[in-house]
């Protein structure tokens, strides 16, 4: 399942439940893994302190650099990425090898699927 694409494959990714630090770790973690539309420069805003935020980013899983290490995070973050098949497996692949990840739901359809986890330090 890990051969080369034809096309570039994206995941869009959504952090939630979590500080803005902890949402920067996980985005500079897959950052380190894939292209993104997030600058190395650009940092999570929290912009009202007591409404939960939601940060999005999207990731070009194709190719793959040199991957993250494990993350030290202050809290759980919850993370929903979307994308095709064999682009979401990619994600999660990047994802395990950096956090401690458990599955809360999943969907899958013709050609897209959905994932819905938690991510934790290892």
């Amino acid at each position: 399942m890990d051969r080369e694409r034809p096309h570039e494959e994206s995941v869009s990714v959504e952090i939630s439940g979590c500080s803005k630090e902890d949402a920067r770790i996980v985005f500079d973690t897959l950052g380190e893994c894939f292209a993104s539309d997030r600058g190395a420069d650009e940092a999570p805003q929290q912009l009202h302190e007591t409404r939960p935020m939601v940060w999005l980013g999207t990731f070009e899983v194709t190719e793959t650099h040199d991957c993250a290490r494990p993350a030290r995070l202050s809290s759980s973050v919850e993370a929903d990425a979307q994308g095709g098949y064999w682009a979401i497996e990619r994600l999660r692949t990047a994802l395990d090898s950096a956090f401690a990840v458990r599955d809360l739901s999943s969907a899958s359809g013709d050609q897209e699927r959905e994932l819905h986890v938690v991510l934790e330090s290892r």
